[in-house]
């Protein structure tokens, strides 16, 4: 039985006046699977994503959610849809505690009136539960989230997502500034947000990250679509080389290589 996809994009496109953006991309994201998007700067994976989280308006083409065609108004449309997204420069307070910023815009409360306040011990508890369900055993959730390194961060925002009921989780370059160990356990947690039953899109300039945990693969190249895979229809080399440049790189060698001697 195929069950629909939690978000299909068909034929999308984005244009700046007359500067194309995207034009004619499809994505398809489903349950318990990593979708990733993959490309250089300049190959329409942000516009991409500010598409999915709400920030803009797809100009053509179609936007489907969990089957009904949606033109999402603002990111907190995309949230009530349960569409989250984790940019790659985190927005967290850096010398706020890390409970305080994992309910940041969500702190629950007790008491009422003049005696209504933060409810701090059920928001540390959470945090500490809620990272724990995702593997991540933090030291101490009360120190500031800026001592974290890169990677705990991110996990930290990805376990975030999953806590508040996010069913569609989009994360954008989670592991460019990060060397190989920390981009290591980023990928890993990732990975838990989809045995968890979340759909992930993975945005990345990385072949290698993207093909360790991905199920589908959409190369992005000057705003169009070059090419669309799932994980069993090619292989690393392969999906290196399309998103390398392929025949262009080919091309480019001849042109570099030392003439011959007479």
């Amino acid at each position: 039985m195929t069950t629909t996809p939690l978000v299909e994009l068909t034929g999308v496109s984005k244009y700046y006046g007359n500067i194309r953006a995207l034009e004619g991309v499809s994505l398809e994201v489903r349950a318990g699977e990593i979708s990733c998007v993959l490309g250089d700067n300049g190959a329409g994976k942000s516009t991409l994503i500010k598409i999915v989280a709400g920030l803009h308006r797809h100009d053509a083409g179609t936007f489907r959610v969990e089957g009904e065609e949606v033109t999402l108004a603002n990111p907190r449309d995309a949230l009530d849809r349960g569409i989250a997204t984790v940019y790659q420069d985190l927005a967290v307070v850096p010398l706020m505690p890390v409970w305080r910023n994992f309910f940041l815009g969500s702190e629950p409360t007790k008491g009422k009136g003049p005696l209504r306040r933060l409810d701090t011990e059920r928001m540390r508890t959470t945090t500490r539960e809620a990272l724990l369900r995702m593997g991540i055993d933090l030291r101490d959730v009360d120190q500031p989230i800026g001592t974290l390194s890169g990677g705990e961060r991110q996990c930290v925002a990805i376990a975030r997502a999953v806590h508040f009921g996010a069913k569609v989780l989009v994360l954008d370059e989670p592991t460019a500034a990060l060397g190989v160990k920390q981009s290591g356990v980023v990928l890993k947690y990732v990975a838990a947000a989809r045995d968890q039953g979340l759909g992930v899109v993975l945005i990345t300039h990385n072949p290698h990250h993207a093909y360790l945990v991905g199920d589908r693969f959409v190369l992005l190249k000057r705003g169009v679509m070059a090419a669309s895979h799932t994980k069993d229809s090619v292989t690393l080399d392969e999906l290196t080389r399309q998103m390398a440049g392929g025949s262009e790189l080919d091309d480019l060698r001849h042109e570099l290589e030392r003439p011959s001697g007479p």
